[in-house]
């Protein structure tokens, strides 16, 4: 199956502002179940400057950099996707120590992951949630994994709210409710409390529906030994396959922003944004 993504962002000021350099995060990830056939970026505010790089994380972004006074710029990316078949618990986790939790992750992987475990201070009502879970799948590692993202899309209310940084996992814990990125962030320190390797990542899911209402999206992806980085969606209750499409994942949410930057000047922003897939014959 072949696919579409146009992906438009548009920031309007009420008054002329100097835009900083930013940062441009659009361009999907080719995994072993995607082939990126083309990908597309116009800038309305055409930059002095461009370069497509590589950040600290593996990701794709693009810098850019501009000259003048302006009062909009439109933002319009544009991919063209080959997806594969896919088979998401096609791995042997190795070593076998790694199959149940608590685990240690084996020594020469231990110091690459150590930011992936930094976690924050959560309170013991959540941390229970997560160990009684972990006990009712008698501490095996994918099957906690897998029923975790289960309760949290069971227990909780998807709610769609475009823009903040996600809540503390507290305050997302308490109030049985979030966004795709408050429920990927509260699974993601449960995680990290629990000693697992996790990780916020940002992207597109595509879904089969008549009338689909598309925006960015935000799951998890955990390091098992033996099977890699392996996703989790909790707003669906599911394990990722390919029709999760991974634009960025980093360590912190802050660092998987489409658009980061500053302008300087003191203007009021409004942001529009539109989010269209579609499958090509």
């Amino acid at each position: 199956m072949r696919i579409k993504i146009v992906h438009e962002t548009e920031y309007n000021f009420n008054k002329e502002v100097f835009l900083e350099p930013h940062y441009l995060r659009f361009k999907p990830k080719s995994m072993p179940f995607l082939d990126l056939e083309s990908h597309r970026l116009d800038i309305s505010t055409v930059p002095s400057g461009i370069s497509e790089q590589l950040d600290v994380e593996g990701n794709v972004v693009h810098f850019c950099w501009f000259d003048g006074m302006h009062k909009n710029i439109n933002i319009k990316s544009e991919a063209v996707l080959k997806i594969k078949p896919f088979k998401p618990f096609n791995f042997l986790i190795y070593p076998m120590s790694c199959s149940t939790i608590p685990f240690e992750y084996p020594k020469q992987i231990r110091a690459l992951l150590a930011l992936y475990l930094e976690s924050t201070k959560i309170n013991g009502a959540l941390l229970d949630y997560g160990r009684g879970i972990l006990k009712t799948v008698e501490s095996n590692t994918i099957s906690f994994l897998s029923q975790l993202t289960i309760q949290i899309h069971q227990d909780f209310v998807l709610e769609t709210r475009e823009t903040g940084a996600p809540f503390h996992p507290d305050e997302t814990y308490e109030g049985k409710t979030g966004s795709c990125r408050d429920l990927s962030w509260m699974q993601i320190q449960l995680l990290r409390n629990l000693g697992l390797a996790a990780r916020f990542v940002s992207g597109y899911y595509y879904v089969d529906v008549e009338d689909p209402q598309y925006e960015l999206h935000a799951w998890i992806e955990v390091f098992v030994p033996g099977a890699g980085w392996i996703g989790f969606d909790p707003s669906n209750g599911i394990a990722t396959a390919n029709m999760h499409i991974p634009v960025c994942s980093s360590v912190h949410y802050g660092n998987t922003m489409p658009v980061s930057g500053s302008v300087r000047g003191d203007a009021q922003a409004h942001l529009k944004t539109q989010l269209i897939i579609e499958v090509l014959p």
